[in-house]
C-alpha cells in the first residue's frame, strides 16, 4: 500500500466514517492540534526517565488518540469511537494532586525552563492550551457535536503538564524561576 493517495492534493481530507472537508475545517484544526500534542508528548517521553511519568504520558497519548478519533468522526457513536473521558479526568486530577505534593507554594508566575524534560512539559502545556482553544472553536462551529468532555480533559491535562514541569525541576534540584515583571 502506498502512503500517498493524492486524494488531499486539492486541499480536502477524508473523515473517519466518510465524507470530505477542507483541510482548514474547524474539525480538522481541532484533531490536528490534538495530534500535534500527542507527537510532542512523544518528545517529552524521550527526554524523561522516570517510569511513573513515562507510563502516565503513554496513557495520555492513548487517550489523546481516542479524543482525536472522536473529533475526526462525524458520527462517533455509529462508528464506535465515542470516548468516555470521566475516568481519565479523575486520574489526571489524582496525578496533579500527587505530583504537587512537596512542591514549594507558588506565589508568582514562573518562566518555562529548567531541565530539558521540564521545558518540554511547558511546551506541551502551551500546545495543549491551543488544542483546547481549537476544540472550543470547533464546538461553537458545530454545536451538535459534544466536545465538552474533551475540553475538560484538555484543561486538566494542561494543569498536569504545568505541575509535572515544576515537579521535574524540583526533583532535579532546580528552583522555579519567577517572573519579575521587569523584562530584565
Amino acid at each position: 500500500m502506498k502512503i500517498y493517495t493524492k486524494t488531499g492534493d486539492a486541499g480536502t481530507t477524508g473523515l473517519y466514517g466518510g465524507g470530505r472537508v477542507s483541510k482548514d475545517d474547524g474539525r480538522i484544526c481541532a484533531y490536528g492540534s490534538v495530534d500535534e500534542l500527542n507527537a510532542f508528548l512523544g518528545i517529552l517521553r524521550s527526554s524523561n526517565t522516570d517510569d511513573e511519568i513515562m507510563q502516565e504520558l503513554l496513557q495520555i497519548q492513548h487517550e489523546l488518540f481516542c479524543a482525536g478519533a472522536e473529533l475526526a468522526t462525524p458520527s462517533p457513536e455509529q462508528h464506535q469511537v465515542s470516548w468516555d473521558a470521566s475516568g481519565p479526568i479523575e486520574r489526571l486530577e489524582s496525578k496533579i494532586d500527587h505530583w504537587q505534593e512537596g512542591l514549594p507554594t507558588l506565589r508568582n508566575f514562573i518562566l518555562p525552563g529548567g531541565t530539558v524534560a521540564s521545558a518540554h512539559c511547558h511546551a506541551a502545556r502551551t500546545i495543549c492550551r491551543r488544542c483546547e482553544r481549537e476544540v472550543v472553536h470547533f464546538g461553537r462551529l458545530a454545536p451538535e457535536v459534544n466536545v465538552a468532555h474533551i475540553i475538560i480533559y484538555l484543561n486538566r491535562l494542561s494543569d498536569l503538564l504545568f505541575v509535572l514541569a515544576r515537579r521535574l525541576n524540583h526533583v532535579s534540584g532546580i528552583p522555579d524561576v519567577c517572573w519579575t515583571g521587569s523584562g530584565k
